[in-house]
C-alpha cells in the first residue's frame, strides 16, 4: 500500500459548533501563517514512588487545550467574539463541539463537550496587526482515519 501522507497544514480544516450562538458546524478560517492550531501535551497518568522504590500509576482523566491562532483579519475573529459576548451578556458557558481534518495525514479528530477557557479581544497592533488566539478546553479528543 503506498503512502500518500503528507505534512501539509495549508489544507487543514478546522469545524466548531457552539449552541445556541453557532447551532451548526461552522469552518474557521484565516489562520496565522506560523500557528495554526495546537493541542498541549497531556499526562496520562499520576505517579507515585514508594519508599521501596517501586513506582505506581494511575489513570486520572484530564482536559485537552487546544489553541487556535487566527489572522488578525480573519473573519472567523467574529466567531469567537460573539461567543465570548454571548456568554458574558448571558453569565454562562457554552459547551462546544468540533472537529479538526489534517488531510495530508489523513487524519480527523473529534473534540467533544469544549469551553472557551481563554480569549485574546483584540490583536496586538505592532508594524500590522498581530495574529489573536483563542484557547478551548475540551473533555475528550479522539482520532480516526480518514478516507
Amino acid at each position: 500500500m503506498a503512502n500518500n501522507r503528507t505534512l501539509t497544514a495549508a489544507d487543514a480544516i478546522l469545524m466548531l459548533q457552539v449552541a445556541p450562538v453557532w447551532p451548526v458546524f461552522t469552518r474557521i478560517k484565516g489562520f496565522a501563517a506560523d500557528d495554526i492550531t495546537n493541542i498541549d501535551a497531556v499526562d496520562t497518568a499520576e505517579t507515585v514512588m514508594g519508599v521501596d522504590g517501586r513506582l505506581s500509576a494511575g489513570y486520572v482523566p484530564a482536559p485537552l487545550r487546544q489553541t487556535i491562532t487566527l489572522q488578525a483579519d480573519s473573519q472567523s475573529n467574529d466567531y469567537f467574539e460573539e461567543w465570548y459576548r454571548y456568554e458574558r451578556q448571558n453569565r454562562q458557558k457554552l459547551v462546544a463541539s468540533g472537529q479538526i481534518v489534517f488531510r495530508g495525514t489523513q487524519r480527523t479528530y473529534i473534540c467533544t463537550r469544549g469551553f472557551l477557557r481563554n480569549y485574546t479581544p483584540i490583536p496586538a497592533a505592532r508594524r500590522i496587526l498581530q495574529p489573536r488566539t483563542f484557547t478551548i478546553e475540551w473533555e475528550s479528543v479522539t482520532s480516526a482515519l480518514s478516507l
